[in-house]
């Protein structure tokens, strides 16, 4: 049987429209970016330039765009 708490259309047109943001968005925006920014920077200061390292910063990628998308749909 399916769940029916989880609502598959609200899922979709959220996922899949624009999101403009509004000024408090575009400041939760900067902050997370400069967060990352820096621990980038620190995760390169203390690791070997290796495969490792790279997926440690696309990790850290993929966490901002997420954390980016949480912003947009719910604020």
């Amino acid at each position: 049987m399916a769940d029916k708490t989880f609502d598959i259309d609200k899922f979709i047109d959220t996922a899949f429209r624009y999101h403009a943001p509004n000024e408090e968005q575009i400041k939760k925006y900067e902050e997370i970016r400069t967060a990352a920014r820096e621990f980038a920077r620190l995760i390169a200061k203390h690791t070997a330039q290796s495969g490792e390292q790279m997926l440690a910063l696309r990790e850290l990628e993929t966490a901002v765009m997420w954390a980016n998308a949480a912003i947009a749909f719910h604020g």
